[in-house]
């Protein structure tokens, strides 16, 4: 059974070091969340047991790259909204987007596939990663994300994400507009 908490794990045994950083720098920040433990989350219905803890819909991030591997991009949507490749080039200026390989992902967030996240972007010094948010993302009071390991949730007040912490890492989103059709 899946429980509700107020910010970090009380001990960092068996955490991963890249989630105790996280939770160090949103700490740093001010920034509150709220924090459910869970299984590794590869299935829609074990992420819809988790949205239902957490109160709230977790986001679908995606890493893409331009056919070069120039270019990076995170993109953040809500969850039960599809994902449509083509809607995204001509909003961001460039001919054609895939899923970046794995090992850009691990260099650039220090993340590890499926659990992307934004909060990876804290781990981006270089600045490599351009953020894409859907402008339904935004509507929301809370997002759903994980603490850049797919075991751990947070719910974050949006405001706290977009006016605290991307200031703080030093990336300003673009919104776009996916459909979903």
């Amino acid at each position: 059974m899946m429980e509700l908490y107020n910010g970090r794990p009380l001990t960092t045994e068996g955490r991963q070091e890249r989630e105790i950083r996280t939770y160090d720098f949103l700490d740093s920040l001010g920034i509150a969340y709220q924090r459910t433990d869970h299984g590794h989350a590869d299935t829609m219905e074990a992420c819809h047991r988790i949205d239902a803890v957490l109160d709230v819909l977790i986001c679908k991030n995606l890493f893409l790259c331009n056919r070069q591997k120039t270019e990076f991009y995170l993109l953040m949507m809500p969850g039960d909204k599809p994902f449509k490749t083509k809607e995204i080039p001509p909003q961001v200026g460039c001919a054609r987007l895939s899923f970046a390989p794995e090992e850009y992902m691990l260099a650039y967030l220090d993340i590890l596939p499926g659990a992307v996240s934004i909060l990876g972007l804290m781990n981006d010094r270089e600045k490599r990663v351009r953020l894409l948010i859907d402008e339904d993302v935004l509507k929301g009071e809370y997002i759903g994300c994980h603490p850049c390991v797919n075991t751990s949730s947070l719910k974050i007040r949006t405001a706290d994400l977009v006016n605290v912490f991307l200031p703080a890492v030093g990336h300003e989103p673009t919104l776009v507009h996916l459909t979903g059709e």
